[in-house]
């Protein structure tokens, strides 16, 4: 499952073998953050995309400054989830005319914020709208809109659906054309829509059914729009293999639905511009997790790894970010991957909850203090999902290879 290669028995990071990284970072716990497999990953998917389709990273995955910053250089824009990611954005030398911004909740401030910026405000609700018109005015600019649309449908087979049904999210697909009607009433720059259906999906028909469903959706409330669609956020949803068993998701087929849905918006919407947002996708794969055994502790015959990480760092690998059923993430001893002598072990971490669990009995090489433990597929909702404050341990550093 791993994108990390091994030499000499270690994981390798940005060329960078895990025990020199290690040093070179200065302390443990840490998250590391591999260019080489961004890049690959961003290429790859190009590959299978139209060159009409526009690239945006989410940054609601992962917010480290130097990560966006590269990222910046190599996809089309970004999407921010708060004031503090439109800072890290803006930062980045994105062009705000490529930034759009989403959330159920957004802050007055934020909102002059955004329109200040220039970027696309996704609007969520008709206060939003009523806020915006009244920065608009304060300014002497119209900020640009788009419409989050919270759709009829679900995305079929996702991890964590967030349109379809009664949702905090967006708008509901019925309420659009009034909204719309109150867009243009208060002078607001309408541009388009957003539609985000769910995440972490690994089936590339339910991946392709909602985007087909997206797009006549947002052709139909096109005709209740005050301007033409300039732009048409489709969202995301591409998940990635976490645990045994998952299958890695196919995008080729997604591709050709998107080059399908370029076409047919030739007629239906002249001049629009089409979006996917993605996060987990670009990085999730391209990061670790890396923690040092600082203990090792039999009980009742039980071998458990005692480190100097956990919850509060990576909350997702306790099984504590949304999973239903706890699942091991992939781990490895990373300054032994192979070993030697093999065993079952479990991997805990210093803080005083039994939830405190990276990994329950899994076949690892064999570990003592000081070793590097691994924690693979930790690119996305780690650092920034996490607790990092409870039981005022200290917090983790992030860096990019």
């Amino acid at each position: 499952m791993s994108q990390f290669a091994v030499v000499d028995d270690c994981i390798v990071v940005g060329g960078v073998a895990l025990p020199i990284l290690a040093q070179r970072v200065g302390q443990t716990p840490f998250y590391a953050y591999d260019r080489k497999l961004l890049a690959e990953r961003v290429q790859a998917l190009r590959a299978v995309l139209p060159p009409a389709i526009r690239l945006h990273y989410a940054l609601k995955a992962n917010p480290m400054p130097a990560l966006v910053d590269y990222l910046a250089r190599i996809v089309d824009g970004l999407d921010v989830a708060s004031g503090r990611e439109l800072r890290v954005a803006l930062n980045a030398g994105a062009d705000p005319a490529e930034i759009s911004f989403a959330g159920p909740g957004k802050s007055a401030p934020e909102l002059a914020q955004a329109a200040a910026s220039g970027i696309l405000v996704n609007v969520e609700s008709a206060r939003e709208a009523e806020l915006l018109a009244q920065v608009s005015h304060d300014l002497g600019l119209p900020a640009r809109v788009a419409i989050r649309v919270n759709p009829d449908f679900e995305l079929k087979t996702s991890g964590m659906k967030m349109g379809g049904g009664p949702k905090q999210f967006g708008v509901d697909a019925e309420l659009v054309p009034a909204l719309l009607e109150r867009v243009a009433r208060l002078g607001l720059s309408f541009e388009g829509f957003h539609l985000y259906a769910g995440s972490q999906n690994l089936k590339a028909e339910s991946i392709c059914d909602a985007q087909r469903k997206s797009y006549e959706l947002a052709v139909r409330l096109a005709q209740s729009a005050p301007a033409p669609v300039r732009v048409l956020n489709l969202g995301g949803g591409f998940g990635i293999p976490y645990f045994p068993g998952d299958a890695r998701l196919d995008v080729a087929p997604i591709g050709d639905n998107l080059a399908d849905i370029v076409e047919r918006s030739r007629h239906d919407l002249p001049g629009v511009r089409l979006v996917i947002e993605l996060g987990r996708y670009l990085v999730g794969e391209a990061g670790v997790y890396v923690c040092r055994v600082v203990d090792r502790k039999v009980s009742r015959g039980h071998v458990f790894l005692v480190t100097d990480g956990g919850l509060h760092h990576h909350l997702a690998a306790s099984g504590n970010f949304g999973q239903v059923l706890r699942k091991n993430y992939p781990v490895c001893v990373g300054n032994r991957v192979a070993g030697g002598a093999r065993e079952r072990a479990s991997i805990v971490g210093p803080l005083c909850t039994p939830l405190d669990l990276l990994g329950e009995q899994i076949e690892l090489a064999v570990a003592e203090p000081g070793d590097l433990i691994v924690v693979y597929q930790s690119g996305a909702y780690g650092a920034t999902a996490s607790p990092q404050r409870f039981l005022s341990h200290p917090e983790v550093v992030e860096v990019l290879v």
